[in-house]
């Protein structure tokens, strides 16, 4: 069961005070000896970083290469990210990084307050939702799925390690060059999917993967409205399920697109209708499935389901 948005702001703001009360002490020892002479880098040598979502670590990680030491605060893809909680431990892990990508949107709100209670003049941040130039009221939070973020979030990411580290700023250029060549697997996987399938419909139960369907042409019948009541823990109302309800009922759409970390008794009674009605479910997920991915095969694996589901008829619930 998910907390509506404004109800988790608040409920997120009296468990980060408390979290912050046990780990001050702690983040603020970690920052000290975190610096080392240069104030760049852990004590191993390496710059201690971290992604608020395990797809942005990963990318700090392709950058950062053997320079960095890079952790995420969420990984799980079997948890609901909305209702995460910051611990003392996350309070202090996020005060010690010298490099911090966040999400943005209201996503992870939970880093920007660590990060003003623990104010470090030499810490870079990457807000994606500032970076993208979007305003907080951007409807949709799961800017990982838009072709045109990543690409953006790297070049942050190794202008900032550069800053921190200028002695291996060749190498964090290099990696940057190298994660760019890499989307064009996921580019082109996308060009082909629209080319062959543009036009065509789905279902859906929260907006997880709506820019990537908007990318390839995919026409998503779900109601906006039932998908962010969805997302932000609300009812839907009964016209909408209604609605949602005769997509499967009447064939009108090729696939299900179904977010696998967020489910109740609705969205599962909707996956039930998919398999009653024989519509392939492709399943979706906020945090990037692990072990076996980077973001680059998260992304062609989910691009790769579609095709798959609208070609063939075939189902992946999971990837």
């Amino acid at each position: 069961m998910r907390i509506p948005h404004a109800s988790r702001t608040v409920r997120a703001s009296v468990l980060l005070a408390a979290a912050l009360g046990v780990a001050m002490t702690a983040g603020a020892c970690s920052s000290s000896s975190a610096s080392g002479g240069s104030g760049s880098a852990s004590s191993s040598g390496k710059i201690d970083a971290v992604g608020a979502e395990n797809e942005y670590a990963d990318v700090i990680g392709q950058i950062g290469g053997q320079y960095v030491n890079v952790s995420a605060i969420m990984s799980n893809p079997n948890t609901d990210p909305h209702t995460f909680e910051a611990s003392a431990q996350v309070a202090a892990e996020v005060s010690a990084a010298r490099l911090v990508v966040q999400n943005g949107v209201g996503y992870d709100d939970f880093m920007t307050g660590i990060e003003q209670a623990n104010a470090e003049s030499t810490r870079k941040v990457v807000n994606v939702q500032q970076l993208l130039g979007l305003p907080i009221t951007t409807p949709n939070p799961h800017l990982w799925y838009k072709p045109t973020t990543m690409p953006a979030v790297a070049a942050a990411i190794a202008s900032d390690l550069e800053s921190i580290d200028p002695s291996h700023a060749s190498y964090f250029k290099a990696n940057l060059t190298t994660f760019d060549d890499s989307l064009g697997a996921w580019s082109t996987a996308i060009a082909q999917l629209k080319s062959k399938f543009g036009g065509d419909a789905v279902a859906t139960t929260e907006p997880v993967a709506d820019y990537l369907l908007q990318a390839a042409g995919i026409d998503n019948l779900t109601p906006w409205a039932f998908q962010a009541d969805i997302m932000n823990g609300n009812d839907p109302s009964p016209q909408d399920v209604a609605i949602e309800q005769s997509l499967f009922t009447q064939h009108k759409v090729k696939a299900f697109v179904y977010n696998q970390q967020v489910t109740d008794s609705l969205t599962d009674s909707l996956l039930t209708l998919a398999h009653q009605n024989h519509i392939p479910v492709v399943g979706v997920y906020e945090t990037m499935p692990t072990p076996g991915y980077d973001y680059q095969k998260w992304m062609e694996a989910e691009v790769s389901a579609l095709s798959n589901a609208f070609g063939s008829g075939v189902s992946a619930p999971t990837l």
